[in-house]
């Protein structure tokens, strides 16, 4: 986990209004805790001995089932953005089922444009734009779950 994930989780604990989050993953251990009469915000960050790592060879250029190489497939894609989830939960690209989306392919985003919500415990968290740009491609279906930095939609920034 990258700090960058550590204080999107941060902004996530602060706006959700939970007092204490405990997250424990196989080489850390957060703790957030919030207080209810103050803004602060404490990050415990543990990091766990690592297992002694076994080289591993790798192909220079990896070939999928088909034939065409993947840095072909990168290539492609490169030029774009990924929006990605910050949290787990489901994905859903409307407000409410009688709503319009918040945004189509084609649409333009700006930094904190509503692109989605992402339900996780009974909470229904706006997911906002960290980029500007246009909508090229939605990558998940609505009302499927979703991981933690799965990415959501891709974005070209030009």
């Amino acid at each position: 986990m990258d700090l960058k994930e550590i204080q999107n989780l941060i902004k996530f604990v602060a706006k959700s209004g939970a007092s204490e989050v405990k997250l424990e993953m196989e080489d850390i251990k957060i703790t957030i805790k919030t207080g209810t009469e103050k803004s602060e915000t404490t990050t415990i960050v543990q990091q766990a001995p690592l297992a002694p790592q076994v080289p591993v060879a790798v192909p220079t250029t990896p070939v999928d089932t088909t034939g065409v190489k993947a840095t072909d497939k990168v290539d492609e894609s490169s030029k774009y953005i990924e929006i990605t989830s910050p949290i787990i939960g489901t994905f859903y690209r409307r407000p409410s089922p009688d709503k319009p989306v918040f945004v189509e392919v084609g649409d333009t985003v700006n930094p904190e444009s509503i692109v989605c919500i992402i339900e996780a415990m009974k909470l229904f968290n706006e997911i906002e734009s960290e980029v500007s740009g246009k909508i090229v491609k939605v990558l998940v279906e609505d009302g499927t779950p979703v991981e933690f930095g799965q990415p959501l939609y891709l974005v070209d920034p030009s």
